[in-house]
């Protein structure tokens, strides 16, 4: 199929989106990014995922790919020359897999729920959790870069791209929080290098989320949000 009729449904500010486009523009795949409100269910996002009715969707001539890990995987097959987005080791792919399902299951909910302000106290706990978390996500970048730039060694790789579309939120959370970092350069410092060396990487710089633009964005949000509820 090629580059044919390629498609992303989605919201260009959603870190899970993000995490398509990068895959992407790693493979140099020419791509229409249809956008649409996440809040919202068009037709074309109810025929294409009619199970979760989400973004973001990938459409690749008459087939339609959804969860924002499993295009990425199905990018790395379709697309299958260099570079290579999954570690082509058995051990390594699985444990790569691991990782990202952790970031999902344990990581994401917590920044969701500090982004989200439902209370201080509430948030000063997944605040606390959150940093727990990037403490084991430390330890997974020693094991996994051996030593090297990237979770995925010397390049850009599905690890990097499952945590890395979350930066941008992460940076924002930081900014709305003062001086406490998740991002600990004394707790986590080989994740704080790592990071910025993701925001300058080639390869991917040119679409990593901008903090600020992200911030201004949710800015607006909550100010529309306390108009609306007065």
């Amino acid at each position: 199929m090629a580059n044919k009729g390629v498609k992303l449904l989605g919201a260009g500010q959603s870190p899970f989106v993000n995490r398509v486009v990068l895959a992407l523009e790693m493979k140099s795949v020419d791509y229409e990014l249809v956008e649409m409100n996440r809040h919202e269910k068009p037709e074309l996002l109810l025929k294409s995922n009619p199970i979760h009715k989400k973004i973001p969707v990938l459409i690749h001539g008459d087939s339609s790919i959804c969860e924002s890990l499993i295009i990425i995987q199905y990018i790395d097959d379709a697309w299958s020359h260099a570079p290579s987005i999954l570690p082509t080791d058995p051990y390594d792919r699985a444990t790569a897999r691991f990782w990202a399902t952790f970031v999902d299951d344990k990581l994401v909910p917590l920044l969701g729920q500090i982004w989200g302000g439902e209370g201080e106290e509430a948030n000063a706990l997944a605040f606390e959790k959150a940093m727990e978390a990037f403490v084991l996500l430390e330890e997974a970048f020693i094991s996994c870069s051996k030593g090297k730039a990237f979770f995925g060694g010397d390049d850009v790789g599905y690890l990097d791209i499952a945590l890395g579309s979350f930066i941008g939120s992460i940076r924002v959370i930081e900014m709305m929080n003062g001086s406490t970092k998740i991002l600990n350069e004394a707790k986590t410092p080989r994740l704080a290098g790592w990071a910025e060396r993701l925001y300058s990487d080639s390869l991917v710089k040119d679409v990593m989320l901008d903090p600020h633009e992200l911030l201004e964005a949710h800015t607006k949000i909550q100010a529309m949000s306390k108009a609306a509820s007065h």
